[in-house]
């Protein structure tokens, strides 16, 4: 039988990239680091005594930026500007030295005096990058681009920066000439499969998926987007099956299993969920407990006793005190769905021992208590529920209802009130009205 109820379990719909908001694999200091060579007629040139000095510096620039900034800044006089070449080097040492300001204050200075410099335009793009100044990433890149700058970085670099600024229409395009020339780049894949599933393009996106499998099936984050595109498509089935091949490869995690889990929950394949949850237990033990906890809960909300049974008797002995509260409130719950009245209570004294002030438990307690008509008993566990912001309004109403009975109706008026100007219902409206009128008479 299919479970109702259940779709606050299932943790997304639409692809979890975790890719979406984590930086590129790219490695700005490489970057700028191999960016220190010249093309020759396409970029201004140093005069002979700068290249004397950047022929010293440029095998240090990487491993001693310090030294090479030293080196560099001693060539500079007040009367003589430095070349625009130049400048492009002493930048790419700022920057390597993570002085970031200083180098874009030197590549600003060399694409103003030299606006064809091509490696200056993509190393400002590239420190604006770096700094998740993406807007201003966009048009050092776009300006690289146009003056024959074709190198699949560029222009996976613009893509993304164009995709978090919100020009998706430019940025696949971007991603896409670079893969026309670097085709296994998962970066550049990646961000066109972001694209895709924004816009729902769900058959495109899968297909990227595959592929990212493929290239890397060892990263479980494609395994999980996977699924959750098949989710999109409500092909739920081939979700489960893709996510158990992911498991037992074992590249399955706490994510890709609490999924599969939540799956097989979801279509009333309790042993399969239980199975899966208790996978998860072993890997994520805090996050297991906790969803074997809720499942429980589920199970006993839809009357499905002896399944929930299962799983409490599956936890582990030794939980987390979160862990063991919430056990003792679902043992309670399971025992109450079944009637038996003074096991539930056995379990909810034990729990307030721990948790004097769990607001759940005394109200669960109230009504045991109710059940077997203690209203002296239900009574004190209800007040203690009432002073519980949590709990106040239903022990409210709980409390009402008993004074009611009591012919207290002055009192059930108070409670009444109380849970009015918690959460205002037409229903508890009218039940208001009516004890007033009682009142009044």
């Amino acid at each position: 039988m299919k479970l109702r109820g259940l779709s606050f379990l299932i943790i997304a719909c639409l692809p979890a990239l975790a890719l979406a908001d984590e930086p590129l694999k790219l490695d700005p200091k490489r970057i700028i680091n191999e960016s220190s060579g010249f093309l020759k007629d396409r970029e201004p040139e140093m005069t002979a005594e700068e290249y004397a000095v950047y022929e010293k510096v440029v095998d240090m620039l990487r491993s001693q930026p310090e030294l090479a900034i030293t080196l560099l800044e001693g060539m500079m006089t007040e009367n003589q500007q430095p070349s625009p070449a130049f400048e492009f080097i002493l930048g790419n040492a700022y920057f390597l030295a993570g002085q970031k300001d200083k180098a874009e204050a030197r590549y600003l200075s060399a694409v103003k005096r030299y606006p064809t410099f091509i490696r200056a335009w993509y190393s400002l793009g590239v420190l604006y990058y770096s700094v998740d100044r993406y807007a201003d990433a966009v048009p050092c890149l776009s300006q690289a681009t146009s003056l024959g700058d074709r190198d699949p970085a560029t222009l996976g670099l613009l893509g993304y920066c164009q995709e978090r600024t919100g020009n998706a229409i430019v940025a696949e395009v971007c991603y896409m000439q670079a893969l026309a020339v670097d085709s296994g780049n998962t970066d550049w894949m990646e961000g066109l499969l972001r694209i895709y599933v924004q816009r729902r393009q769900f058959e495109s996106a899968e297909i990227l998926a595959k592929s990212l499998i493929k290239l890397r099936p060892s990263d479980s984050s494609y395994w999980l987007a996977y699924a959750n595109i098949l989710v999109s498509e409500n092909r739920k089935l081939d979700a489960m099956i893709m996510l158990e091949a992911a498991a037992g490869a074992g590249v399955a995690g706490p994510r890709e299993l609490n999924m599969l889990a939540d799956l097989y929950a979801e279509q009333g394949l309790d042993p399969e969920a239980i199975g899966a949850y208790q996978r998860l237990l072993a890997v994520a033990p805090d996050q297991g407990e906790r969803q074997l906890l809720r499942f429980a809960q589920v199970l006993i909300a839809n009357g499905s006793l002896k399944e929930a049974e299962g799983v409490l008797d599956g936890l582990p002995a030794a939980l987390s005190p979160v862990g063991r509260i919430g056990a003792l409130q679902a043992r309670s719950d399971l025992f109450a769905a079944r009637k038996q009245w003074p096991e539930a209570r056995r379990e909810l004294e034990e729990l307030l021992r721990a948790a004097p002030l769990d607001g759940k438990a005394l109200l669960s307690l109230g009504e045991s208590y109710l059940a077997e008509g203690d209203f002296i008993h239900a009574g004190f566990a209800l007040e203690a529920a009432f002073k519980v912001p949590e709990t106040t309004y239903q022990a409210s109403i709980e409390l009402a209802n008993i004074e009611l009975k009591n012919r207290h109706f002055a009192r059930c008026v108070e409670y009444l009130q109380a849970a009015l100007n918690i959460e205002r219902t037409e229903e508890l409206q009218n039940y208001l009205d009516r004890v007033k009128a009682l009142v009044a008479k």
